[in-house]
């Protein structure tokens, strides 16, 4: 399959990557990137931190040196958003009325934020997922002395919820769940997570149902009105597909692919040329024996990197090699840091293996049947990368307790 141009659809981490992987291992045909924001490629950690705080500005989180991204002799296409795909016939079709033709295309359009109905009719409720999301929610938060809600104890909450309180805000945090994070950590590690907060003056209330919005704040199913003059809705996020409706490729809660990252067919079949990766992209991780959507930096720059590599490799006739990695995210919540490396089930069993959770600092292991399926650490770092190996060695579960024993 000779390629001679190559769409990348989507121009955050994920997009970057894949162009920039191209260039690198020779791709000397057309590269063009097609991005929904004007911007050119930036890095969303700071959005919810550094840069909500204050602390940081825009151009600190840019990708790239801004003169450095014409070295990648790419063709931006950037404030314009895609319209369909018609992966068959290899044309990509966009909002301006243009079409692309293609001879291979990376989907990198990542993911939107959930909503919750009428929240667009309020001025003073905010989302976070863009630069610009980041920058007018900064501007309400700066001065301190607002009552802030946020909805949702994930981990885009809970950052969002330290830095407003550090700001001088006082901060209710409001969870539908059992405890925070439960998605990411298990009940038993969010609530740990959660006392952490509590203990430095966030309220956090959990099993509560939201109502709905009102322009004093927000109103709970039980008719209590949590007075607010900032929300923050934070209830996760869907993978941007709807633009694919009709594509003839297989969505299930993302863009199916197979373990090479290569885009199914609705019929199962695998579509030659056509790829995806980071937030948008769902996979079967044989490490792990599990299909996964992964919703992290590290997944989207490292996906990025092998959809590119295994769409060259294809065209020259080469294997692709099948993407089969630890998955690790990390937040930053006050002075905090909680990394995670693999996967966290309900039904795991969790064990602190060194140092305790009341001194804010210990690597907790989660257990699946025998073996080490995940570990946190809580202000831990060399905790937790001791642990990298072990997980991508399929440890079993005594092993995993043998390593963690020498920490000290």
């Amino acid at each position: 399959m000779k390629m001679e141009r190559v769409v990348v659809v989507g121009a955050s981490l994920a997009g970057l990557r894949a162009a920039e992987t191209l260039r690198t291992e020779g791709f000397d045909g057309e590269v063009i990137v097609v991005g929904a924001e004007v911007h050119r490629p930036y890095d969303r950690p700071p959005l919810s931190k550094k840069l909500l705080a204050g602390e940081w500005e825009p151009e600190r989180i840019h990708l790239r040196q801004p003169d450095s991204f014409d070295d990648l002799d790419v063709e931006w296409r950037l404030g314009v958003v895609a319209a369909g795909l018609e992966a068959d016939s290899g044309v990509l079709h966009l909002t301006d009325g243009t079409d692309v033709e293609f001879d291979g295309c990376i989907i990198a359009t990542g993911a939107s934020c959930r909503r919750l109905p009428d929240q667009g009719r309020h001025a003073h409720v905010h989302e976070l997922r863009t630069l610009d999301d980041s920058l007018r929610l900064r501007a309400e938060l700066a001065e301190g002395n607002h009552h802030v809600v946020v909805i949702g104890a994930g981990f885009i909450g809970l950052e969002v919820a330290a830095t407003a309180k550090q700001l001088g805000n006082e901060v209710t945090v409001l969870e539908g769940a059992p405890a925070p994070l439960i998605r990411g950590l298990g009940a038993e590690m969010g609530t740990a997570i959660g006392a952490m907060h509590v203990a430095r003056g966030v309220d956090v209330r959990c099993d509560v149902d939201v109502e709905r919005l009102d322009e004093a704040g927000v109103l709970l199913s039980d008719g209590e009105l949590v007075e607010s003059d900032v929300v923050v809705v934070g209830i996760g996020v869907v993978p941007n597909t709807a633009w694919l409706d009709g594509s003839g490729l297989e969505i299930r809660d993302g863009v199916v692919c197979d373990e090479t990252l290569n885009a199914r067919r609705a019929d199962g079949e695998l579509r030659p040329g056509v790829y995806a990766a980071g937030d948008v992209l769902r996979w079967p991780n044989a490490l792990f024996g599990e299909e996964m959507r992964v919703e992290h930096w590290t997944n989207a720059a490292e996906q990025g990197a092998a959809a590119a590599k295994n769409l060259l490799a294809v065209s020259r006739g080469e294997e692709p090699v099948p993407y089969a990695p630890v998955p690790f995210f990390w937040s930053d919540q006050f002075d905090v840091r909680v990394q995670f490396l693999g996967r966290a089930s309900a039904d795991d069993e969790v064990v602190v293996a060194t140092g305790a959770v009341e001194d804010d600092k210990f690597l907790a292991l989660y257990r699946n049947g025998d073996r080490l399926h995940g570990a946190l650490g809580v202000n831990a770092p060399r905790w937790v990368m001791k642990m990298r190996g072990t997980l991508a060695a399929g440890a079993s579960w005594d092993e995993a307790l043998e390593v963690a024993a020498t920490f000290e």
